[in-house]
């Protein structure tokens, strides 16, 4: 006798789950390319509409490149430089109790809610010729790093934060109970759980110092070859009325902003990976002493 074969029944209220998903999708891709993608490959097709040719000679000018340089050079220092502190600083407000927490983690997204002009005229009041500190870094490259550590701040310690809060403490118990000192159970459990936030954070950072305008333009005083950034110099072009040099030193920042937010993708993307994947504690405690 021959059985009868199991014929699946397709549910009307999956079938429309799929077709909300797939509509939602496309929703927010349209919204993305309108928003982000479509004006990124005009700025891109604008600096090369004059050809490969023009296009270097005004990326290689001595001010363009030299305000690049020190851009990417005080960029990657500070995003160094958030790498440690905003670690540091999201463990002390997940990890430890005292008073004015709650201020300390309001003031840590200020720079998000300050006008980036604003900051940079009360950094210049605070650290600038009339300083009542006796501390003068303005129109030197000084100022730009203070500048940048600014607006910088708030990204690694709000990307380290949630996952110090989602970190199970029973790994780091246990490591302990085996004699693991407190560098061994940060340095083998914490850290590697923390590396993706931190880079995803450093990641945001640098593309956010790399195209800063607001915060440099009063403090850095715009010095050629000196304290001049590209965003500075970009609006200088602007000024100037170079389209050529405006589209080639715009495409130029835009790809490294575009390519750190890619990156900084890639480490959420891991991050995920890792927390749903098998636990690190069997991993893990074997190596430790």
């Amino acid at each position: 006798m021959a059985s009868s074969a199991a014929v699946p029944v397709s549910r009307p209220g999956a079938v429309l789950g799929r077709a909300g998903g797939g509509l939602a999708r496309g929703i927010a891709v349209g919204y993305l390319s309108l928003i982000v993608l479509v004006p990124l490959a005009a700025l891109v097709w604008s600096s090369r509409s004059q050809g490969l040719h023009t296009f270097w000679n005004e990326v290689t000018k001595p001010e363009a490149s030299s305000a690049l340089k020190l851009t990417l050079g005080v960029s990657l220092l500070v995003a160094a430089f958030n790498a440690v502190t905003g670690t540091a600083i999201a463990w002390v407000l997940v990890r430890d109790s005292f008073p004015g927490k709650g201020i300390v983690n309001a003031v840590i997204d200020l720079p998000f809610a300050l006008p980036t002009v604003v900051a940079g005229l009360v950094l210049l009041e605070l650290y600038g010729p009339s300083s009542p500190f006796g501390v003068d870094v303005a129109f030197q490259r000084a100022g730009l790093v203070l500048a940048l550590l600014f607006v910088t701040l708030p990204f690694v310690v709000r990307a380290v934060q949630p996952v110090l809060l989602e970190l199970d403490r029973e790994m780091e118990e246990a490591a302990e109970s085996l004699g693991a000192g407190r560098l061994a159970v940060f340095r083998r459990i914490v850290f590697p759980n923390l590396l993706p936030a931190i880079l995803s954070g450093v990641a945001l950072a640098f593309a956010r110092a790399v195209g800063e305008f607001g915060s440099v333009v009063l403090i850095s005083g715009n010095i050629p070859f000196k304290t001049e950034v590209t965003a500075v110099y970009i609006a200088g072009q602007i000024e100037s009325g170079n389209p050529d040099g405006i589209a080639s030193d715009a495409s130029d920042t835009s790809c490294v902003s575009a390519h750190s937010a890619t990156s900084r993708c890639c480490c959420s993307f891991r991050s995920a990976s890792s927390s749903t994947g098998p636990s690190s504690t069997a991993s893990t405690r074997p190596g430790l002493p």
